[in-house]
């Protein structure tokens, strides 16, 4: 046993195949192709299958990982998918968006000698290998409850509880701002990285079972939450996530060819405006472009910029390379595909022309000093290091904040400091009778799965108070 453990963790990854670097820079098709069944296999066997598996630990929403991974290696995908199922309504997502590699990967008993399983392209391949070759049955439901949820919002953290609570019995609608249900799966993630074809069939699969979603209704303004449970639902929950654009207060911002990145991402993956002109959603094509931020959205935003037809694309970021939130398969993504790391610099102000129009950005060269409240060592200045930069577009990618519009209709509804709904950490609970919030609301902008794990959470302590009134 001992030896064929060792064997295992000596058996190197099996790579999942992607597209050239210099193709898929101008193209929006997706980068990796994904594993034959032969090489899914192959990685699967891979799995010590541990008695006490940390992965399972490090994964928010307690996937069975070990237990999908040996029905793979069996070529049993159908209990594969059931298994998943049984933690995850979106595996298909997960598999391309989730960090998996601070999580369940992280975790990895094979990790500590060689590479970790890859336990997230694992779980794309069952899901899309369901999606292809599967019989759509459905898991089973519960009986039905006759008891009515309201899910505000069809982000990943509204569609897990939507999905936890309709195989619970209860009927569940979902009320979504957009015109396409999906959050920030379908505004804030570029096609290459997720296609929306998936996010929709995701989304399906949970109508299949019952949910039935409501889209271009703006709970705040359409309909109240007081409204609604007028309508008869026994209980709310809230995950409208985080999509109030933040910039960075520096002159110069009024200059046009400053955008948020929230409106970029919007206007090119939502809006279809990758696809103009052929889709009439227009989008400013720079081409010398700058990103400021370096967390996943502005890797988004330049590898976006860099399909768009850019010659240059720039990320401009204030700390080092380790202090970087993408994941690292996002930064060497960029990285391959010619776009430029300008790493501890910190832009000062924008520089215009006679007309108003963006041509350049100053910057300060920086500096790591002690950690900040963040544990990452705070940017100092360097006296006398300005220089600038040729730019006809910048994107704005620092960060957004709690969209205001359902919480400012709801005085009843206690928010911290920074606008986001306060909750129990371990429920979901707002102070509001009968509502539960979740995801970006609560904690700010962060991961698909975090708020996935919240929307769990807040699934079952809804279903006990409908169940048992607590």
């Amino acid at each position: 046993m001992v030896e064929k453990a060792a064997k295992k963790t000596k058996t190197p990854r099996v790579a999942m195949p992607e597209q050239d670097p210099q193709i898929r820079a101008r193209n929006f098709l997706e980068v990796p192709t994904g594993y034959t069944m032969k090489m899914a296999q192959e990685e699967a066997s891979r799995c010590l299958q541990c008695r006490k598996p940390s992965c399972v630990a490090g994964c928010p929403v307690g996937v069975d990982i070990p237990g999908f991974i040996d029905l793979i290696a069996q070529g049993d995908m159908t209990g594969a998918i059931r298994n998943l199922w049984g933690k995850n309504a979106l595996p298909a997502v997960c598999g391309r968006v989730c960090p998996q590699e601070s999580q369940c990967e992280g975790l990895c008993i094979v990790g500590r000698k060689g590479e970790p399983v890859a336990v997230g392209n694992l779980e794309r391949f069952c899901a899309d290998y369901e999606r292809e070759n599967g019989t759509g049955e459905l898991p089973p439901r519960g009986p039905l409850t006759g008891k009515k949820v309201a899910v505000v919002g069809a982000g990943p953290s509204g569609l897990t509880v939507a999905g936890d609570l309709i195989v619970k019995g209860h009927d569940v609608t979902i009320y979504e701002a957009f015109h396409k249900p999906g959050g920030v799966l379908v505004y804030g993630i570029p096609e290459f990285r997720l296609p929306k074809a998936i996010v929709a069939q995701e989304v399906n699969f949970l109508e299949r079972q019952g949910v039935k979603v409501e889209c271009n209704a703006v709970v705040g303004r359409t309909v109240s939450i007081d409204e609604l449970f007028e309508q008869d639902y026994d209980a709310v929950y809230v995950g409208v996530g985080a999509g109030l654009p933040r910039f960075m207060n520096i002159p110069g911002e009024n200059y046009v060819g400053i955008l948020s990145a929230n409106e970029y991402l919007t206007r090119a993956n939502l809006m279809k405006a990758y696809k103009y002109p052929d889709v009439d959603t227009p989008i400013p094509i720079g081409k010398n472009v700058v990103v400021l931020g370096a967390g996943n959205v502005a890797m988004d935003s330049a590898r976006t910029a860099m399909r768009l037809g850019a010659e240059s694309v720039k990320i401009v970021y204030r700390r080092s390379r380790e202090e970087m939130p993408a994941r690292n398969a996002e930064i060497h993504h960029a990285e391959e595909e010619g776009i430029e790391l300008f790493l501890l610099t910190n832009p000062t102000k924008y520089i215009g022309n006679e007309k108003g129009r963006l041509t350049g950005m100053e910057c300060l060269r920086m500096e790591l000093g002690e950690p900040d409240d963040s544990g990452r060592r705070r940017p100092v200045a360097i006296e006398g290091s300005e220089f600038e930069v040729d730019c006809d577009l910048c994107i704005v990618a620092v960060g957004s904040g709690a969209n205001p519009l359902l919480t400012s209709e709801t005085p009843d509804m206690e928010l911290n400091r920074w606008g986001n709904v306060v909750t129990n950490e371990a429920t979901g609970k707002t102070t509001k009778k009968g509502v539960w919030a979740g995801g970006d609301i609560v904690t700010g902008a962060a991961t698909v799965i975090l708020a996935m794990g919240a929307g769990r959470e807040a699934a079952d302590s809804i279903h006990d108070y409908l169940e048992l009134g607590w």
